[in-house]
């Protein structure tokens, strides 16, 4: 418990980075017309492929007694997986809804 109380009052500057960014990200996401859902998507599933790939390396580089790193490096890898993988589905689903149905015209 010591070591998250030391590590919260060295870090302080950059947690609170960290939260003011939650809320401004929430805020801009909320503003989003539904119409750039999907291109916003795309996007977000190629940051978030990003995100994976630097997460594994900083996962192979961790020390394996830190396991605070390796518990959020690990948690990275599976949230934008996640991401990732939903962001696909949706993306799919909405391009099936502009394709012509077999006889239509």
């Amino acid at each position: 418990m010591e070591a998250i109380i030391e590590y919260i009052s060295t870090n302080q500057q950059e947690l609170y980075i960290f939260i003011l960014a939650i809320f401004v990200g929430v805020e801009v996401i909320s503003k989003v017309p539904t119409v750039l859902h999907t291109p916003l998507m795309s996007g977000s599933n190629a940051l978030s492929g990003v995100v994976i790939v630097g997460s594994i390396i900083v996962l192979g580089k961790t020390d394996p007694a830190n396991y605070l790193a390796l518990s959020l490096g690990f948690l990275a890898v599976l949230l934008a997986t996640l991401n990732v993988v939903g962001g696909f589905a949706v993306t799919n689903r909405m391009l099936e809804m502009f394709k012509k149905k077999p006889g239509k015209k």
